[in-house]
């Protein structure tokens, strides 16, 4: 278990989890989207401990957080021009860009791929990490969701805690930093091409890309990168999601504030706005769990943007554990 929980994050506190990590520690740290688990990106048996700690498939790649889109070019061997007009547009922001990787991005990082994600996250303790970091030396921070592989990803310090904590060790750091504000995981671009290609939707939209770069997005094709969060069984709790059903007494449900609850079911979550909704999800999810319940149904957002988002999350939900 971590001895250290820090939920009051002073300068000094940044400054030991940074060392921490530089010793090989994982740091557990709060994001704009889900609360990652941080490992020294070029250190390959902290890498190996954070697979170990999640329950991850080693093929599996890990996205590399840096404090600004100017470090981009440490990991990354070509950057489009319009990933520059990403980065500048959407940087710190809850977009993950895939690009070919330099010598430094080895395959403990990439799951063996020629390619490497690089995100810089919009929340002021992830910033602050990344810097002290990278003043003693450091130059980026491996951090996937701070969950065990497949399930549900955490959006508080306490759900952290409650799904690794007995996997960690006593010089590993969990950081409070509240809430996650957007509640879903970064949008994935591929960069690799002559067009942004969307791997994972997320809160930057289709919309938002096409305006930045004035290229027209492919449609759906099917991608040979491997990233995160694109197995079919992922987001899962142990509860069975249905979606577009209708709860029956006893059952969890999760529907916007304007569809009324149905009688003898569990509302687990009454969010009034799409973005509302991505904000709760993953918690009314564990709150399921919490509960004991056995099933929850949910009517997901209709529309394009963040909605779209939402839906893939659930979909995947929806398929259940693919350890059960």
């Amino acid at each position: 278990m971590a001895q250290n929980f820090v939920s009051m994050c002073t300068a000094d506190t940044l400054s030991q989890a940074a060392t921490e990590l530089k010793n090989g520690a994982l740091v557990a740290f709060p994001t704009e989207t889900v609360y990652g688990l941080g490992a020294d990106a070029t250190n390959q048996s902290a890498i190996e401990r954070l697979y170990q700690v999640k329950g991850r498939p080693v093929d599996h790649p890990l996205i590399v957080h840096i404090s600004a889109m100017e470090k981009m070019e440490i990991w990354a061997s070509e950057i489009p021009t319009y990933a520059i007009s990403l980065a500048r547009d959407f940087w710190p922001g809850p977009m993950t860009l895939i690009l070919p990787r330099r010598d430094i991005a080895k395959d403990f990082i990439t799951g063996g791929q020629e390619t490497v994600g690089l995100r810089v996250p919009a929340h002021v303790i992830a910033l602050s990490l990344l810097t002290a970091f990278e003043k003693i030396g450091g130059v980026g921070i491996a951090a996937p969701s701070a969950n065990r592989f497949g399930q549900v990803s955490p959006t508080t310090s306490a759900a952290v805690e409650s799904e690794i904590g007995t996997y960690l060790s006593p010089h590993d750091i969990i950081l409070d930093g509240g809430p996650s504000l957007v509640g879903v995981e970064s949008t994935i671009i591929d960069c690799t091409g002559d067009i942004p290609k969307i791997l994972r939707p997320g809160a930057i939209t289709e919309v938002m890309i096409e305006e930045s770069t004035n290229l027209s997005i492919a449609a759906d094709e099917a991608s040979a990168i491997r990233v995160s969060g694109s197995l079919e069984n992922h987001y899962s709790p142990k509860a069975r999601v249905v979606l577009n059903a209708i709860a029956e007494p006893g059952e969890g449900f999760i529907a916007l504030a304007s569809i009324a609850t149905p009688k003898g079911a569990i509302r687990l979550a009454s969010p009034k706005t799409t973005e509302d909704f991505a904000r709760v999800l993953y918690e009314a999810l564990r709150e399921a769990d919490n509960q004991g319940l056995k099933k929850i149904a949910v009517l997901p957002p209709e529309g394009e943007g963040l909605a779209i988002a939402i839906r893939d999350r659930l979909q995947r939900a929806s398929r259940g554990r693919a350890s059960q």
